[in-house]
């Protein structure tokens, strides 16, 4: 996955999306930023840095730090050039209806900064009726609050129903947990989704949230290829999600250095032998399995 390098600046692969809108497939997450585990600063400076060196893509959304998160993101971007970003939140399952979503949505839009998102999610389901959300997220993208709409958390079952909606197939993208140990999403979502040109948002690519981190980044394979790619194990975790040309991956983006280490995920090419041995360390599912979501 060879990419070009200008100055500072990398020029970070996309994904066409269903409406002609190409979309970086290289972000920074924002889950647990502005909870106070590091200086605010130091934050900033790491999502400025990725912005610097060319990651335009920030995933952020209410719930993150009680609409803090947002907040911190907006100072991020403070006197940037907006359309040169591209900007995706989330509206909590509960907002996602006729009496909350606009408030939401403008309470986030306010918090960044902006007059508009590239981009914005139902974060998970809840009960609120789909076609009733899509008919939210439809207005708000006429009334030229978003640019486009999607969904996370949703497993085949939702996107099926989802679709079964009127304008349910104009969702975008779907938002959910995959890294090399959570690998479940490959069973039978990712293959609907290839058919539905509906392009996957991988969170936690690198297994932050998760309890298998520790298990990923000893591996022998993981660090044998990392080994031979002149790279450190995370990004050998980050190419692996990245290996797909229409996934898009947001690891958290906490400390400047490890946003700008990230990059290095782009210039690996895994040749069959080291994706058998990352198929055979961490195999791919054989039957269904629930989604992972941390």
């Amino acid at each position: 996955m060879a990419v070009e390098k200008t100055g500072k600046r990398t020029a970070i692969p996309t994904v066409t999306l269903h409406d002609g809108t190409t979309m970086p497939r290289l972000g920074m997450g924002t889950w647990h930023l502005a909870e106070g585990r590091r200086p605010e600063r130091q934050e900033i400076a790491a999502l400025q840095a990725g912005l610097d060196a060319g990651i335009t893509l920030i995933d952020t959304a209410e719930m993150y730090a009680d609409g803090r998160a947002e907040s911190l993101v907006g100072r991020a971007i403070a006197g940037r050039n907006r359309s040169q970003l591209f900007l995706v939140s989330k509206v909590y399952p509960h907002n996602a209806g006729r009496r909350h979503l606009r408030r939401s949505l403008e309470a986030s839009l306010k918090r960044l900064g902006t007059d508009y998102l590239d981009m914005y999610l139902l974060h998970w389901r809840g009960s609120v009726p789909l076609a009733e959300t899509v008919e939210c997220m439809e207005q708000a993208k006429a009334d030229g609050l978003i640019r486009n709409w999607g969904v996370s958390n949703f497993d085949t079952d939702d996107m099926r129903e989802l679709f079964g909606v009127p304008g349910g197939d104009r969702c975008a993208v779907n938002q959910d947990l995959y890294h090399l140990g959570s690998r479940g999403v490959e069973f039978d979502l990712l293959p609907w989704m290839d058919a539905h040109q509906v392009p996957l948002m991988a969170y936690c690519p690198l297994a932050q949230a998760g309890t298998l981190r520790d298990g990923l980044l000893d591996s022998l394979a993981v660090r044998d290829i990392a080994t031979a790619h002149n790279v450190e194990p995370m990004q050998v975790l980050l190419a692996f999600v990245l290996r797909r040309p229409d996934t898009i991956a947001i690891p958290c983006s906490g400390s400047a250095g490890h946003v700008l280490d990230n990059l290095k995920a782009l210039d690996i090419d895994f040749d069959p032998d080291e994706l058998a041995l990352l198929d055979d360390a961490f195999p791919a599912p054989t039957s269904k399995e629930p989604l992972d979501m941390e």
